[in-house]
């Protein structure tokens, strides 16, 4: 059984940067689809980032240019460096491992961006 495991949320002002880590049990962030979710209160869980084996990575427009997703396939573990933080960030953000036809994901953490 895959676990995956977030940290590194919390509150920041507008501006602000963190960065969330992603840490999974088994050695498959090197053969995975890796990506970031988030969902704010009242909405929709929506894709942020990912990052494919082969190294590929995109984006949603709105993060685009402020977020860099990364992966250590040493260290198993997926990392999400979050810049120039918006209001609009504010959700739960989730980490996802996408093994097709299996899918795995994350308890989530919190990211709180103050105006």
């Amino acid at each position: 059984q895959v676990q995956l495991v977030e940290s590194g949320g919390g509150l920041v002002q507008a501006g602000g940067s963190l960065r969330l880590s992603c840490a999974a049990s088994g050695t498959i962030v090197s053969i995975a689809a890796m990506g970031w979710y988030r969902q704010a209160p009242g909405k929709q869980r929506e894709s942020v980032a990912r990052i494919t084996s082969g190294g590929r990575t995109n984006y949603a427009d709105s993060v685009k240019g402020r977020f860099t997703i990364s992966r250590h396939d040493a260290a198993n573990t997926v990392y999400l460096q979050m810049n120039s933080l918006k209001p609009e960030d504010t959700g739960v953000y989730y980490c996802n491992a996408d093994l097709r036809p299996l899918e795995y994901w994350g308890q989530g953490t919190q990211v709180t961006v103050s105006s």
